[in-house]
């Protein structure tokens, strides 16, 4: 099968690549590189290095005609959607409807797009499930979801096939702490250089972690079945951030110590995504356990650290 992944030199979506190329798909790359990095891409991967908003783009996606596009490609960082949200808007609207004409124009099959838990805003019951309301905190929330939207309604006007997965907190190799932000990296990115890792909050806020190998295998499953649905692809489990940097101090046989400072706008104070329905209809399950997802990423990063 041809299939076409935005975003795929980025850390979630290069697993992907390596997963596809593994299970001998045919996989194109769209990537603009602002973020991702060129180290990742898989040497069997057919690479493009083009903006979504590039009208380039329309050519790439009629010449490749790929069967199934993966749409990873976004700006996605809670902080720069506050400060900037025509950037965000511009990045995650614009050129997804982009994305979605060149698609249209083509006569993809699929579109396999990838959503967040920031959708839902502050849960009103725990574990959220795909029909909790959705009520955005941030701007990075809304410019997530509006894309649902326009993709169910491509399905609806010109009878595109999709499935959403809409994502809990994502961690694992090749995550960036300087550009992507994630917690687990940034806190690994602190410990291995000595420095004191920050916690905004009092730390009891809690977060539904799972490994990106977990995502890849949602993403693999979502290529055959999940037709025109939503999910969520989450561990449904609730850890607290503290927990969690308690664990990676354990791991990394680093002290316990680190600064509190006030929480951030736009922050969720606890979040944890129920995956019944992927499990039941992707026949999808996460295999990753907290404490093995995080040993095998520290174990990563330290190797890195030990090579510089």
């Amino acid at each position: 099968m041809k299939i076409l992944i935005t975003g795929g030199v980025g850390f979630i979506a290069s697993h992907i690549v390596d997963k596809l190329i593994e299970l001998n798909h045919s996989v194109i790359v769209v990537d603009n590189l602002s973020n991702g990095k060129k180290s990742h891409l898989s040497l069997r991967a057919k690479f493009y290095q083009v903006d979504l908003l590039d009208e380039s783009l329309h050519d790439i996606i009629q010449n490749e005609s790929p069967e199934i596009v993966i749409h990873h490609a976004a700006q996605i960082d809670v902080q720069t959607s506050l400060r900037n949200p025509s950037f965000d808007a511009t990045v995650n609207i614009n050129g997804t409807i982009q994305l979605l004409e060149a698609i249209k124009t083509a006569g993809v099959r699929k579109m396999i797009y990838a959503s967040s838990a920031a959708v839902y805003g502050t849960p009103l019951y725990l574990p959220v499930n795909e029909n909790h309301p959705v009520q955005p905190l941030s701007f990075y929330g809304i410019s997530k979801h509006t894309p649902e939207h326009y993709i169910q309604v491509y399905s609806t006007l010109y009878g595109l096939d999709y499935t959403i997965l809409r994502y809990a907190n994502v961690y694992g190799t090749r995550q960036d702490p300087q550009g992507e932000g994630g917690v687990v990296s940034i806190f690994i990115d602190k410990l291995l250089n000595g420095e004191q890792p920050i916690i905004y909050g009092d730390g009891e806020q809690t977060r539904d972690f799972i490994y990106v190998q977990d995502i890849v295998e949602a993403n693999v499953a979502a290529l055959s079945r999940g037709s025109r649905s939503i999910y969520n692809i989450s561990c449904n489990q609730q850890t607290t951030v503290n927990e969690l940097l308690l664990s990676m101090c354990r791991i990394l046989n680093q002290p316990y110590a680190p600064e509190y400072k006030p929480a951030r706008e736009g922050d969720i104070v606890n979040s944890c995504l129920d995956n019944t329905t992927a499990i039941k209809e992707l026949n999808w399950l996460p295999k990753y356990s907290l404490q093995d997802g995080l040993r095998e990423t520290c174990e990563y990063y330290y190797k890195l650290y030990q090579e510089a």
